[in-house]
């Protein structure tokens, strides 16, 4: 959410906006370290309290970026915002699953984390909306009252006592299926590919405003535009997974997404802004299509690489790298916007990308799908 409103951040707080790229580098960072350690330290505490609870806090915390005033108020709202969401999505994995008989758990993750994934790619251009029409704070203002309803939905929809008694795994239990060299280098694709991703994403408003001329009046559109790719890119990815196998789709999905990179940097090398805007949202919707084509193949990649019963530590493990790939490719964006090279983010973000897929390459099988 807060990738596209950064101009207006950095001018509200008088300050640079690779200062309020933090603002990304810190949540994904604050979420990837402290989800995993205070779920296995809550794992005594009835799944359906920790929803609520998490939820409720998220909204409050909201509430609080809505009212900060200055930087550093809201970058600790971010930070109750990391903590309590990453409270809440390894809770929802675990009740989801507990909820249904064996057979269907593998769907029932599917759904909480394709819920997640759609979230994500409508929120943020849903918020860059909202946010140049009515102000930054009301971004977080419509966030909070969602959260809220959502609250009264768990409420209403999960009856007293559901959740109680699943057991959570423990810190010991979480490093010994990470240490698993197979598990391992999977999450390290998850985090390249993360990475990549969020060098070119976190200052793309800045990017797109350098290059093709695109005012924040319109980032919302463009954003959009690659969040309706980005649904598209889901279902494709969750169906030809099934099909074809996880291989099958995540190699192609980051060759594709290599070039959508490439081909953005390339554009702002040799084209000029009144001619680069048509090729530059082609190469975003393809980005869009083909990022997050890779997310549920990958998904489902590490839910074979493990037993079911340990399906929801892995998808835990998986946030947890994604964010930790977030943290990292929105850090080393503000390094190369820093350094005046904002037509550069494309290649490294490519760059990013080759190195997961060769390390797919050389980790997998054809016939392991």
């Amino acid at each position: 959410m807060i990738a596209p409103l950064l101009p207006s951040l950095a001018s509200d707080f008088a300050t640079s906006v690779t200062a309020v790229g933090q603002l990304v580098t810190v949540f994904a960072l604050t979420y990837a370290v402290s989800s995993p350690i205070l779920t296995a330290l809550s794992g005594s505490i009835d799944r359906r309290k920790m929803l609520i609870l998490s939820m409720l806090a998220f909204a409050l915390s909201n509430v609080l970026a809505w009212h900060a005033h200055d930087y550093w108020t809201l970058m600790a709202a971010r930070v109750l915002l990391a903590i309590t969401a990453g409270f809440y999505v390894p809770n929802a994995n675990a009740l989801g699953g507990a909820l249904v008989p064996p057979e269907k758990r593998g769907k029932a993750l599917a759904i909480v984390n394709g819920g997640i994934s759609i979230a994500v790619a409508i929120g943020v251009p849903l918020g860059a909306v909202i946010g140049h029409a009515f102000g930054w704070r009301m971004t977080f203002a419509g966030i909070g009252a969602l959260a809220l309803l959502a609250s009264l939905g768990l409420i209403v929809g999960l009856r007293p006592g559901t959740g109680s008694g699943i057991p959570s795994a423990s810190l010991q239990e979480r490093f010994a299926v990470m240490k698993q060299p197979q598990v391992l280098l999977a999450l390290l694709v998850t985090t390249l590919w993360a990475t990549g991703a969020y060098t070119v994403y976190t200052y793309l408003t800045l990017f797109l405003a350098t290059v093709a001329g695109v005012s924040s009046a319109h980032i919302g559109s463009v954003l959009f535009m690659w969040g309706i790719a980005a649904v598209i890119g889901i279902v494709i990815g969750g169906n030809l997974s099934d099909k074809l196998g996880p291989r099958a789709v995540i190699l192609p999905s980051l060759v594709l997404l290599t070039l959508s990179f490439f081909a953005l940097s390339l554009i702002a090398d040799l084209l000029q802004p009144e001619l680069a805007l048509i090729p530059a949202l082609i190469a975003i919707v393809a980005w869009g299509v083909s990022a997050w084509a890779f997310f549920p193949a990958q998904q489902a990649r590490l839910f074979g690489i493990r037993e079911a019963k340990l399906a929801p530590i892995v998808l835990s493990l998986n946030a947890s790298f994604m964010y930790i790939g977030f943290s990292s490719g929105a850090a080393l964006g503000s390094i190369i916007v820093a350094a005046g090279g904002v037509r550069n983010l494309g290649w490294i973000g490519g760059l990013c990308e080759i190195v997961a897929l060769v390390l797919v390459i050389a980790t997998t099988r054809r016939k392991q799908g």
